[in-house]
C-alpha cells in the first residue's frame, strides 16, 4: 500500500473513532464497510493510475532514449562517412596534383621535342642566299661549308682552303655556289703557286658562266697565272680576250694597264 493510501486509511480511522457516539449511531456496519471498500477502491484506482502513468512515462523515456541512441549511432556513422569522404577527397586532390605535375612535365617534354624537331627541320630546309650578285636556294649545311672554306681562304690558309673548295665542288655538283667556288678555288691554287690548276679552275668558271659577275676577274687571274709561269704570249692573248668580251669591266681596265707593262 502506498504512503497516500495508508494516510487516507489512518485519517479515516481517526475520524471514525473520534466521532461522537450519537453520530456513529447513524451509520450501520454495512455502510461503514461499504465506505471503506469504496475508499480502498479509489485508493487502488489512484495507485493503478499512478503506476500506469509511471509505466507510460518509463516507456516514453525508454523510447526517447532509444531514439537518442539511434541518433547518436547515426551521427557516429555519418562522422565516419564524412572522415572517409575527407580521406577520399585528400587522395583525389593528391592524385589531381600529381596528374597536373605529370601533365606539365609531358607538355614541357612535348614542347622540347617540338622545338628540337623545328630546329632540325630548319637545319634541313633550304635557305635563300646571295653570292656574287646572284640569288638562289641552298641547304644550310651547303652554305655553312662554303662560308667556312671562304673564311679559311681569307685567313691565308691556301692549302686548307684549296682542299675544302675541291671537296665542296665534288659534294655539291650543280650548286648555286659552283661558279663562285671555282673562282675561290682558283685563288687558293694561285696562292699555293699551282698556276696550272688555278688556270683550269678560272677557265671552268668562264666557260660555264661567261655572264657571271666574276668572269672578267677570272680572265685577269688567268693572265696573272700565265705571267707568273713566264707565258707572256699567252697572257697577252688572255688580256685581249678580256678586253674584247668585257670592255667596260674594272678587270679590263686593269688588263690594259698590265698589257702596257708587258710591252
Amino acid at each position: 500500500m502506498s504512503a497516500l493510501a495508508r494516510w487516507l486509511v489512518v485519517g479515516f480511522s481517526m475520524f471514525v473513532l473520534a466521532a461522537p457516539v450519537a453520530r456513529a449511531a447513524l451509520f450501520e456496519d454495512d455502510d461503514a464497510r461499504k465506505a471503506i471498500l469504496e475508499l480502498r477502491q479509489k485508493i487502488q484506482q489512484l495507485e493503478q493510475a499512478g503506476a500506469k502513468q509511471a509505466s507510460d512515462a518509463a516507456k516514453a523515456n525508454a523510447a526517447q532514449l532509444e531514439q537518442i541512441q539511434a541518433l547518436q549511432r547515426s551521427v557516429l556513422e555519418l562522422n565516419g562517412q564524412i572522415e572517409a569522404l575527407r580521406g577520399e577527397i585528400a587522395k583525389l586532390r593528391g592524385t589531381d596534383e600529381q596528374l597536373t605535375r605529370d601533365l606539365t612535365e609531358v607538355q614541357r617534354r612535348q614542347k622540347d621535342i617540338s622545338q628540337g624537331v623545328d630546329d632540325r627541320i630548319r637545319k634541313l630546309e633550304p635557305v635563300k642566299v646571295s653570292v656574287d650578285g646572284r640569288d638562289f636556294m641552298a641547304d644550310p649545311e651547303e652554305k655553312r661549308q662554303f662560308d667556312e672554306a671562304l673564311a679559311v681562304l681569307r685567313n691565308g690558309d691556301y692549302d686548307k682552303a684549296s682542299g675544302m673548295f675541291s671537296n665542296f665542288l665534288r659534294r655539291y655538283a650543280g650548286s648555286g655556289y659552283t661558279d663562285s667556288a671555282r673562282f675561290w678555288l682558283g685563288n687558293a691554287q694561285y696562292g699555293k703557286r699551282e698556276y696550272k690548276d688555278a688556270i683550269t679552275s678560272f677557265r671552268a668558271l668562264v666557260s660555264s658562266s661567261p655572264d657571271h659577275p666574276r668572269a672578267p676577274e677570272a680572265l685577269l687571274a688567268v693572265a696573272n697565272c700565265q705571267i707568273e709561269s713566264k707565258d707572256l704570249r699567252g697572257a697577252r692573248a688572255t688580256i685581249g680576250e678580256l678586253i674584247k668580251n668585257y670592255p667596260k669591266s674594272e678587270a679590263a681596265q686593269a688588263g690594259r694597264e698590265r698589257l702596257a707593262a708587258l710591252k
